[in-house]
Order: structure tokens, then sequence, then C-alpha cells
């Protein structure tokens, strides 16, 4: 770092420090450099407590405890010359700790800091003012997993930065600040500069952990119905050897979200279960595109009769950007709920064979018909 000297037209080396060395220290020096100018961490923060030792059953104290501008709790842990090995873990635990503070509690804890050492003042309305609420209900504070987790030191062990940079790849949010102080003469300066994740790749470092986040949970997602799905066609091929339905003699135990029936003229049902409904699909899935599309306006010329018969209300999927057309019934369900399984495979037999009825003669009208037409419309 260089001074400039303007009158000189010349730069002046500053000679760098160790807090050590310049009899400063954590809690009397840096930590109330930040409390009186939190923003130095280059966003706008709102202390609410030091030396929080709000815990049951431990004695430990955080350094210092603030809210951001979306209401999330950031715990910040000061170093010195050294990170230390143990820093991620003490902020790991107090993030725990603090991750079930409620709007109540947290207002007490700010009270509390104002008391103490601000000579009082209410929490409440300074928190309105900060969050920028009328009142205090129209905001949330410490939502779901939103706690951060602020690290400072002037120098950071390999196994704080490997343990921040796994956090953020996990979607934890974790940043790393070096201070450094240096002197000229008299005078004493400090650099705080943002090193993990580097500012200028923190919102794509951020994007990427949460696309791994969502994949990991979509790959969760899939394993699980992966096992669900054999388990539920089971429960429908027993159920419907009981209770026969024609369309679907045979139901084999895939890990597909479907199963099909039979096709005849180009055209088949599907029963499908997803987690948070089962239908019965008609498709009409000929070769032609023209030809699907001209059978499902047929059919759909009967809609009020076939709904009729059926009893349900369908949903009538023309779909011109695609080759196939899709007439389907709904039922929303827990489908992942063995609890829920019962009453919709018993609903899918009923609607399938009600369906097949209302449909089935129709289809073939319509199919006699574009034949004397020439397979043409």
């Amino acid at each position: 770092m260089f001074r400039v000297d303007r009158n000189q037209n010349r730069l002046s080396r500053l000679t760098q420090k160790k807090f050590g060395d310049l009899a400063l220290r954590e809690r009397d020096h840096l930590q109330e450099w930040l409390v009186h100018q939190p923003d130095a961490l280059g966003e706008e923060l709102l202390i609410i407590q030091k030396e929080f030792d709000g815990f049951d059953e431990t004695r430990e104290r955080l350094d210092l405890l603030a809210l951001d501008k979306q209401g999330n709790l950031v715990v910040i842990e000061n170093k010195l010359d050294d990170s230390g090995r143990d820093v991620t873990w003490q902020a790991l635990k107090y993030t725990a700790y603090v991750s079930g503070l409620n709007k109540g509690q947290i207002v007490e804890i700010y009270q509390q800091y104002l008391d103490r050492y601000c000579g009082g003042g209410s929490a409440s309305q300074r928190l309105c003012e900060f969050m920028e609420v009328e009142e205090l209900e129209e905001t949330v504070l410490n939502p779901g997993n939103g706690q951060r987790m602020i690290f400072i030191a002037a120098n950071f062990r390999r196994e704080v930065t490997a343990t921040v940079l796994w956090l953020l790849s996990r979607g934890i949010r974790a940043q790393c600040f070096k201070v450094s102080p240096y002197s000229y003469g008299d005078e004493l300066f400090i650099d705080l500069q943002q090193i993990i994740p580097p500012p200028e790749a923190a919102d794509y470092m951020i994007g990427i952990s949460s696309k791994e986040v969502a994949e990991t949970t979509a790959q969760s997602e899939l394993r699980r119905s992966h096992r669900i799905r054999p388990e539920f066609w089971e429960a429908v091929n027993a159920a419907f050897r009981l209770r026969p339905v024609g369309l679907f003699p045979n139901v084999s135990a895939s890990t597909n979200n479907w199963t099909n029936s039979v096709s005849a003229d180009g055209c088949h049902f599907s029963l499908i279960l997803t987690q948070s409904k089962v239908m019965v699909r008609f498709n009409l899935d000929r070769s032609v595109a023209d030809e699907n599309k001209w059978l499902f306006d047929q059919l759909y010329l009967h809609k009020d009769d076939i709904e009729a018969a059926i009893n349900a209300a369908l949903v009538w999927r023309r779909m011109d950007d695609a080759k196939a057309s899709r007439i389907e019934a709904h039922l929303p369900c827990e489908g992942f709920d063995q609890r829920a399984w019962p009453d919709a495979i018993s609903w899918l037999a009923d609607t399938a064979d009600n369906m097949q009825r209302a449909i089935s003669p129709r289809l073939q009208e319509a199919v006699l018909a574009l034949k004397h037409k020439g397979g043409q419309r």
C-alpha cells in the first residue's frame, strides 16, 4: 500500500505491521472499529450485540452479532494476526445456536445491547428504521436458513479457507475478510479486503452453489421417487387383480411415473403418478400430427357428453406445437404418501374405466371418418 504525495507527485510505501507489534487487541480495537463502522465490510449491517453469550448451557461468546438488510443474522468472528484452526468450528456452533432465535428474542437481544452500550433507545424503532418498514410486523427476522458467517483476520490458515470454500459450495453463506494494519509516521491505516469469495466472483459462486444445492436436492428426490414408484405400481397391480380394470390387466413395477395401456388406432391410455397428484391420460399419439389434431377436435365436439358420462371435468390439451394431443383427468393428492394410495388407486380404476367407456366409441367413429377422408384433413 502506498501514500500519494501530490505536491511531489511521488509514492511513499506504507509499512505493513502486525497487530501484536502495535499493541492492538481484538476486543478493544478491531471489534470496536467494526461496531462503529460495520459498512467497512462492504454492506449495510446493524450490530445488535457484541460478546453475545445468550446460549443455553454454554458460556461461549460470539464476537459480534448483526443483521443484514434482508433480516438475516450475521455471525462475525474476529481474529488478529492469525485466524487459528478452530474459528470455522466456533462460528458454525454460534450460527447453529442463533438459528432458532425468533423476532421477539432478536428485539430483546438488541434492546439489551442498546441499554448497555448505547444509552438506551427503542430496539423495535431502530430495527424498523434499518429494515425500512413502518411496523416490525411487516418484516421477517432470521428467516429459514439465511444465517451468515463473516470471518476477519490478518492471515487465514489453509484449513480455514478450505472449510469456508466448502461451506460456500453447500449453499452456506460465509465470507473471509483480510485485515492488514499499515503505518506511516504516526498515522495508522487499515486495509480490509474480502478475499473469499472474491468480490468480482461472489454472485457467480453463490449462483453456482445454489445450483449445486438444487441439483443435489433434485437427485435426492429422484432417488426417492425411484424407490417409491415401483412400490406404488405393485400396489396398483395388486388392487387391479381384486378389482379388474380392462385397460390394465397387468401393471409392471417400474421406476417410471407412468404405465401405459395397449395402443389401439395409435392411441392409448396412461396412469400417471406425481408427488402432488395422480392422473388418467388419454394420448392421441398417431404418427401424423394433423391426424391427432383432427381426432382431438372430433372428440372435443362431444366434450360435454364425455365429461357428463365420467362425472368429472377433464383437461383438454390440443398441444398445437406438439405431435400428440391429450385428454386428462387429475386427482390432487400426496402421491408419495402411502397412506393416500388406497383412495388414489380406487380413483384411477374408476376413472380409467369411465374414460374408456366415454371416449372409445366416439374415437372409433372419428377414426372411421378419418379413413373415409383418406387419412387427410
